[in-house]
Formats: structure tokens, sequence, C-alpha cells
């Protein structure tokens, strides 16, 4: 099992494609980077851990916003965007889409 994200600029009404994700899982108190990727042309990072297996700890990833927002000469509100979760059973695929415009986002727990 592992995890994967999927963007959708829901201003534009299609993928955010091209954006920077950095996945990292927490230690203690200190976040340890993982894998990075960005999104292709359906908005998609389907393989962040890659060959790593999924753990029951809590991750992060980064989405970085201001960056695409930046690309499409539109300002934005949120430079980065980051959602942190727990993986309960590591058994279990783990989707974290992003729901993105460039004054708002949200998340949920996606199949």
């Amino acid at each position: 099992m592992g995890i994967s994200t999927h963007i959708l600029d829901t201003t534009l009404g299609r993928p955010a494609v091209g954006v920077e994700v950095l996945l990292e899982k927490l230690r203690g108190s200190t976040w340890m980077p993982l894998a990075r990727g960005v999104t292709d042309d359906d908005g998609r990072c389907k393989t962040l851990l890659g060959q790593d297996p999924l753990e029951q700890t809590t991750y992060r990833i980064r989405f970085e916003t201001g960056a695409y927002f930046k690309s499409l000469n539109t300002s934005t509100l949120y430079p980065f965007v980051e959602i942190t979760f727990t993986v309960a059973n590591y058994t279990q695929h783990h989707h974290i889409p992003l729901l993105l415009t460039a004054n708002g986002y949200t998340t949920y727990r996606g199949t």
C-alpha cells in the first residue's frame, strides 16, 4: 500500500499540473523528508512512497502552490499548503486529494 495525491484547480476546473510535492514523516518531533514528486498531466502523484513501506505514523504532504499560481500569473494567499495526516492502518492505501483555488483549499480522504 502507499500514499498518493491529486490536485484539482477548482477555479479553472482542471487538474493542477506541475505542482511540486514533498512527502515527510514525523519521527519524534522532527519531520523527515521521504520523497519529492511533481503532479502529472492529470494532477496526480501516484507513488509518493515508491518502494518504501507505509508505516503506522504521521505524515505530511507539502504542496508548492505559490510556484504553481505564479506560473499562471495569478497571485495566491497560500504560498504552500501542508496536509498532515495519521496512518492508523498501514495495510490500506491513503489517497490525499487537494481541491485548490488561489484563495482557498480543502482536502479529504480519497480512495
